[in-house]
């Protein structure tokens, strides 16, 4: 027995392992786009708002199917989801290199956004299904390091369009991906029972529960398991305000630095990505140990440390984006990524302390509907601004003041403790 448990500890990190190249390449090759902004727009004849609208168009498409990705991975199982959605985005990757016009463009990344949009909540709901309340933040941690990788490498993205064009990157980086999925189709196992997912501590009472009855995911089902509950409304608007500044730094940030500051094309894709990103890698190991160390008894709210984070992030923004100093604006979006980086780690986990384990993908694409469709919608926002000669500082400025608003909501939120009793 004690070596079963062993094994079954060891394959619950092989799964954090498998999965991290994967979550990688998944922001990597949606991001890239972002810091091929001018040889893209030359080439295909494209204005700010159209080259704004790529992004808004991913998030759009990311935001719809998000919701039916998590159903499908509740009801049918996360591993299926995970391999049809890395093979089938890569293969949109690649074909983002043979557009010849807006148009085409626009629909590789449709096609990328539909795809893209199945794979996080089930990879975070199975890294959840294979761990338990000691290492649940520190998995989501080490797995979201490769979100933060992959977006800073997209920066590079910059670079190679200045060496072989901007199509190179979208042909590499598309083929790689393929490959990698059908890898993993030999190396990943779906989470049969609370046996094998649990290695660091008793199953909940839900996992308990589960073993004596029959669950379906359906409409019913996430109305009550979900929708019914009062503290996953309040981390859906939430998540909508950090969605917004995210994505809005993702969009539209190397453009506000190369403008603002004067530099070349790499120079602000490399300054909007990889400062941040380094931040996050830290904010997300070291957020995810201390949540997991705060919330072990199951009585303390994972939500503390993210709220702390976000309350002091919301200034530094602020000061990031009024500043005429490059040092000073990259201390402030330092801070921005540790705290994004700390929440990161904890979202997941909070949503299993607040509604049924079992419906966990559905909560997360819920969550992605949300925070990508409001996201794109502020992306669009900033090309319209920028066309119409307003800058992009007042959008900066707004994101600085949500997030001030989403620690105060986050020190609000209530979870019931990890032994399954209801919220307090």
């Amino acid at each position: 027995m004690m070596t079963a448990i062993r094994r079954s500890s060891n394959y619950a990190w092989y799964v954090v392992a498998l999965l991290w190249p994967a979550a990688l390449l998944n922001y990597l090759d949606r991001v890239m786009i972002t810091t091929m902004r001018d040889p893209i727009r030359v080439e295909l004849g494209m204005n700010d708002s159209q080259f704004g609208l790529l992004t808004s168009i991913f998030l759009w498409v990311y935001a719809a199917v998000s919701p039916l990705g998590g159903f499908l991975a509740d009801r049918f199982g996360r591993r299926g989801m995970i391999l049809g959605s890395v093979v089938f985005w890569s293969m949109a990757t690649w074909l983002s290199a043979f557009s010849r016009n807006f148009g085409e463009l626009a629909a590789s990344r449709a096609l990328m956004g539909l795809s893209e949009a199945c794979y996080l909540p089930a990879a975070l709901a199975l890294i959840m299904d294979y761990h338990r309340e000691r290492t649940r933040s520190l998995a989501t941690g080490i797995h979201m390091t490769g979100l933060y990788l992959g977006t800073a490498l997209g920066g590079a993205g910059g670079y190679l369009a200045m060496y072989h064009g901007w199509r190179f990157g979208f042909q590499l980086f598309g083929i790689i991906g393929v490959a990698y999925g059908f890898w993993l189709a030999f190396m990943l196992r779906e989470a049969s029972d609370a046996t094998v997912r649990s290695p660091s501590a008793e199953p909940t009472a839900e996992d308990q529960s589960a073993k004596g009855s029959e669950f379906h995911v359906n409409w019913t089902t996430i109305a009550q398991g979900l929708l019914g509950q009062p503290t996953f409304w309040l981390l859906l608007v939430l998540n909508v305000l950090a969605g917004i500044t995210g994505w809005v730094i993702v969009g539209w940030l190397p453009a506000f630095l190369k403008e603002h500051f004067d530099l070349n094309l790499g120079e602000a894709g490399l300054s909007a990505t990889t400062y941040i990103q380094v931040a996050a890698l830290v904010g997300v190991i070291v957020g995810g140990m201390a949540s997991d160390a705060w919330s072990r008894d199951g009585r303390h709210n994972r939500s503390f440390f993210p709220a702390i984070g976000f309350l002091a992030a919301g200034p530094c923004l602020l000061l990031a984006v009024s500043t005429q100093h490059l040092a000073i604006a990259m201390s402030g979006l330092v801070v921005f990524g540790l705290a994004r980086g700390c929440y990161d780690a904890n979202l997941m986990p909070i949503l299993r302390r607040t509604a049924d384990e079992r419906l966990s993908a559905t909560g997360y694409g819920l969550f992605n509907f949300t925070s990508t469709a409001a996201g794109g919608i502020m992306v669009y926002v900033g090309g319209w601004l920028n066309d119409r000669g307003d800058g992009l500082q007042s959008l900066f400025q707004v994101c600085a003041l949500g997030l001030v608003v989403v620690g105060l909501l986050l020190l609000a939120v209530r979870t019931r403790p990890a032994t399954g009793s209801p919220i307090p």
